[in-house]
């Protein structure tokens, strides 16, 4: 997307949702993540016009900038999911958090609990990829490592995950 043929309310609107995505699946939390979305949102406008369409895709761009703003969150409050949660946390989270009706397939409600389950690296991997639908060579030029480890990290989440799962077919879910 060239940085002269795209407003920032266009940039806005193509990723809002891909951001909070990414955000979500790392915080977990409904209202962090809408607060931590939109203080991204305010530091690439603050910063738009230094915006650089050769170093970085503006997805990849706004997705550091999250990045950050989430790492430092994790840091400056001592946040973590430190315990998953139990059902009657997910079913709290879903009946407050589902605005949208998201957590009415329970496809949705099975990767919220799985997403507690895993630690804070695991889910940012997985929402780099998955939330942020970033490619590998993507993710491994935001976090400085190699489209190798990027793979051997998305490999072992993913199997986490279906340790979690174990006995379970998809069909459960859907």
């Amino acid at each position: 997307m060239a940085k002269e043929s795209a407003s920032f309310e266009e940039v806005y609107t193509e990723n809002f949702s891909y951001i909070y995505n990414y955000i979500y699946m790392r915080v977990v939390h409904k209202e962090t993540a809408e607060d931590l979305t939109s203080q991204t949102f305010l530091n690439a406008l603050t910063h738009y016009d230094s915006y650089d369409k050769n170093k970085a895709g503006v997805r990849t761009w706004l997705c550091t900038i999250a990045k950050n703003l989430t790492t430092n969150y994790f840091a400056s409050c001592s946040v973590k999911l430190a315990a998953p949660m139990d059902e009657d946390a997910i079913q709290n989270t879903l009946s407050y958090e589902d605005e949208y009706d998201v957590f009415n397939e329970s496809a949705n409600k099975e990767a919220l609990r799985l997403l507690s389950l895993i630690d804070d690296n695991m889910r940012e991997i997985l929402s780099l990829r998955y939330g942020l639908e970033l490619s590998v060579s993507e993710i491994a030029s935001l976090l400085d490592i190699t489209e190798n480890a990027v793979r051997k990290r998305i490999k072992k989440a993913l199997t986490k995950c279906m340790t979690f799962t174990e006995g379970r077919d998809l069909s459960d879910f859907l």
